[in-house]
């Protein structure tokens, strides 16, 4: 039973790493509530090591959940590549209490017309270090005493590592239509130059012998209001960029295969996204707020100490909900309602390595 709830756990909560959905620049990093959920029934002294790789191409624009499909039609569409990989290293400083380091990196393409003077289609990319997280988390329940399930609450602190001004070369914009140099936009910035903290939760239960449900839960402060970096954009309001909050939920079941030992496959619902305005600080500057709802099949096989996961989240639900800017800058005869590209499914890859405490400390060789 031991090593099904380590299965579930390396195969699901491994992933609930945000991820950026487009246009909407949900930040790239794992959660400590989740890649650190890893070393749930593990034993104090216990490493797990893992990563994760990520991928999606957004282009589907939305105003609200309305599409926007002449844009693709008309070849005016915003088209986002990204390339995520987290490096993480969780560890069990008790049976109860886990850390965790998770270290990403990302690689962006992002081609455009009307970032390069509308006439012509060019690419600008960002790539490199993104903002490091650090986690630590409590199992609430003895897990002795809690043989059907347990949930953890958890601490986890981001740090402003990834370049929030990366800049690339943007055609038909300079002088007398020459290219230039500047900032690449907010969806495909390596980071959002804020130091934030967040709150994470999971919670895996027995529901019969190869059933299991799960849940996780994170939201990300960032009080910071901006960060300095300038848009390009023609209003006053949305010069520079905002530094936003962030929140993703998850819940679904998880099945275990009892014919074919370490194979389980998992099926569960998220929404994850950028709220219109932050809960602490001051929410000024250019943001594009909105949320993503998605259905996301899984599957995943251990073998030994080492778990292989694939999911690939779905996207059912896109809405581009309006910003406090649309909203300060609309008037009665002008109402303004950005929109934002959005992708179809994400691809998420993970490799996990559980390394059990092989040596006693010498405190325990003493006794």
């Amino acid at each position: 039973m031991k090593k099904i709830y380590c299965l579930i756990l390396l195969a699901i909560c491994a992933y609930t790493q945000l991820h950026a959905q487009g246009c909407v620049a949900i930040r790239q990093f794992s959660s400590a509530g989740n890649a650190v959920g890893q070393l749930n029934f593990q034993s104090k002294g216990e490493w797990t090591l893992s990563t994760n790789y990520r991928y999606f191409k957004s282009f589907r624009h939305f105003r609200g959940t309305h599409e926007e499909p002449e844009r693709v039609e008309l070849g005016t569409e915003v088209i986002n590549w990204s390339h995520g990989l987290d490096l993480n290293a969780s560890y069990a400083f008790t049976d109860r209490i886990f850390g965790l380091v998770s270290v990403p990196f990302s690689y962006n393409e992002r081609s455009s017309l009307y970032e390069h003077g509308r006439e012509s289609r060019h690419s600008s990319y960002s790539k490199g270090l993104s903002d490091i997280r650090l986690g630590i988390g409590y199992w609430l329940l003895d897990q002795k005493k809690s043989a059907k399930g347990n949930l953890s609450a958890g601490l986890g602190l981001k740090l402003p590592t990834g370049n929030f001004g990366a800049e690339s070369i943007f055609y038909n914009v300079g002088p007398s239509g020459s290219s230039i140099r500047r900032p690449v936009d907010q969806s495909i910035q390596l980071g959002d130059g804020g130091v934030g903290f967040s709150f994470e939760s999971q919670g895996l239960r027995e529901l019969s012998p190869s059933v299991f449900g799960y849940y996780s839960a994170f939201y990300l402060f960032n009080p910071r209001n901006t960060n300095g970096t300038s848009t390009f954009r023609t209003r006053a309001s949305e010069a520079i960029m905002s530094v936003p909050d962030q929140f993703a939920l998850r819940t679904g079941v998880f099945l275990a295969v009892k014919k074919v030992h370490g194979l389980g496959f998992s099926l569960g619902g998220r929404i994850e996204g950028v709220p219109i305005r932050d809960i602490l600080g001051e929410s000024e500057g250019f943001r594009r707020p909105g949320y993503a709802v998605s259905v996301e099949p899984g599957v995943s096989y251990m073998l030994k100490n080492v778990t292989v996961s694939l999911n690939i989240p779905v996207a059912l639900v896109r809405n581009r909900t309006r910003s406090l800017t649309d909203i300060a800058d609309s008037t009665p005869t002008n109402f303004r309602h950005g929109d934002a590209a959005f992708a179809d499914y994400l691809i998420n890859f993970g490799l996990a390595w559980r390394i059990p405490k092989l040596v006693s400390s010498p405190f325990e060789l003493k006794q």
